[in-house]
């Protein structure tokens, strides 16, 4: 088997300008139309805030391909960004809303504390990036390859991973609420303390995910009580469904294949 290497030109760590500030600059555009990282400011101390949100854009309006951009804490409302490659790019913050992001590709970037409104992104292929600690209200992630990527702490709500490849990433300590995840390939899809309510596996190989940290798989049929993100209140399913049966009523919502 043939592979191919490939290198990203990620973003510069470098900081505000501002003294007491710990973020990290945004980037600039010069002249010419090119990124550069040169010494700026953050969104909240640019002395131009309004300007640096229209050149950002810009950018990404204009160019199909976007390599090393930091545009942390930009957003995106009712627009149309299908089709775009994101390069090790720094997305932090965003807030996406009412967006097509269909057919998008994008590798080692991060959109980590970002939330994600009514957009979709249909068919893309996202690797190797992070959305940690960011929030998804109807969002579509649908037919789409999201391989090795970080969800860790997300919460999701009334979204769709339908028919998508998750191979390998991960859901840790995330909220997933009336999401789906029909005929996904859960493969090592990591799922630790995770709060699953009202969800649907419908043909996904739920027996090959991680849920259980001590035993290193699948507890039962993925049928978990996920009561407490603390993973206290997870209980056995087989023993649990038997006394819900019994009973009449469940102590906790059970999340459903």
């Amino acid at each position: 088997m043939f592979s191919i290497a490939y290198s990203i030109d990620m973003y510069l760590f470098n900081k505000c300008k501002c003294p007491e500030c710990n973020m990290q600059a945004l980037s600039t555009i010069t002249a010419q139309g090119e990124i550069s990282n040169q010494g700026s400011w953050c969104l909240k101390h640019s002395p131009h805030p309004d300007y640096v949100r229209a050149q950002l854009w810009n950018y990404i309006k204009t160019h199909d391909k976007i390599v090393g951009l930091n545009a942390c804490g930009l957003t995106i409302k009712n627009a149309d960004i299908s089709g775009k490659r994101f390069y090790g790019c720094n997305l932090q913050h965003m807030i996406i809303s009412n967006t097509h992001c269909s057919n998008m590709r994008a590798r080692m970037c991060m959109l980590d504390f970002s939330t994600i409104s009514d957009s979709d992104f249909i068919n893309s292929n996202i690797q190797y990036t992070s959305l940690s600690g960011s929030r998804l209200v109807h969002a579509l992630f649908t037919g789409s390859d999201l391989i090795h990527n970080n969800f860790n702490g997300i919460t999701s709500y009334q979204s769709s991973f339908d028919d998508s490849d998750l191979y390998n990433s991960r859901f840790i300590r995330a909220v997933l609420l009336s999401t789906s995840m029909n005929n996904c390939n859960l493969k090592k899809t990591v799922f630790y303390e995770s709060v699953r309510e009202g969800m649907a596996f419908k043909l996904s190989n739920t027996r090959e995910s991680l849920t259980d940290r001590s035993k290193g798989g699948l507890t039962g049929e993925f049928n978990l009580f996920a009561t407490d993100i603390s993973g206290s209140g997870t209980a056995d399913s087989g023993s649990s469904s038997n006394s819900s049966a019994a009973s009449g009523s469940s102590a906790a919502t059970e999340a459903s294949i």
